[in-house]
């Protein structure tokens, strides 16, 4: 109960992708103007840092690593989430067209979310992984776990955005910190929260 304890607060929290790591800003910024958009951004991001973990590990550990073709990972690994957001893609297209055209250029730059490779890399460097949440030996539960939860993390970040940033579009602000700027802001706000962790 301990070691997954230590996966959530850390996915989450301590080492949220978005937050903390500065990892997958772009759709953090660009889908979280209204909750709709950034809950279904969460989702297809959990999703797929799900799913990443539960193929990558497996294929590092038992295909690359026994070939010698380690340095392989990068490319195997993005054809991988390629893939993956390529599924999304056709079935939001077909069962949710509106939040389909609502992450718009998004849903496929999941492909290139540097939060996605982020979390498929860490969860193959096993001392990293070891030091990082206090277990004895990483496996491909304690990765899928971990991408899970940091999906979730990711989604935490983006709906907090979200609710900020609708709650501050009513403000009455200053035209030069509107749009852009005070997006920003907002983020730092959330970052520094993140950090007390």
């Amino acid at each position: 109960m301990g070691q997954f304890l230590a996966i959530v607060v850390s996915a989450v929290f301590i080492n949220n992708f978005v937050v903390v790591q500065f990892l997958g800003i772009c759709p953090f910024l660009g889908v979280s103007k209204d909750f709709k958009s950034a809950l279904g951004m969460g989702i297809a991001v959990t999703f797929v840092m799900t799913i990443t973990c539960l193929i990558t590990y497996p294929i590092y550990t038992y295909l690359l690593v026994p070939l010698k073709i380690e340095f392989m990972e990068i490319i195997v690994f993005i054809f991988v989430i390629a893939s993956i957001v390529q599924m999304i893609e056709m079935v939001l297209k077909k069962f949710s067209p509106t939040l389909y055209n609502a992450m718009g250029i998004y849903l496929p730059l999941i492909t290139t979310n540097c939060a996605v490779l982020g979390v498929a890399e860490l969860v193959i460097d096993e001392t990293q992984m070891i030091n990082l949440l206090g277990i004895s030996s990483m496996n491909m539960g304690y990765a899928v776990l971990y991408g899970l939860f940091a999906g979730l993390g990711f989604t935490l970040a983006i709906v907090i955005m979200s609710g900020l940033r609708e709650k501050v579009a009513r403000l009455p602000i200053n035209k030069h910190l509107r749009g852009f700027p005070i997006a920003m802001i907002a983020a730092c706000f959330i970052a520094m929260a993140f950090y007390v962790f």
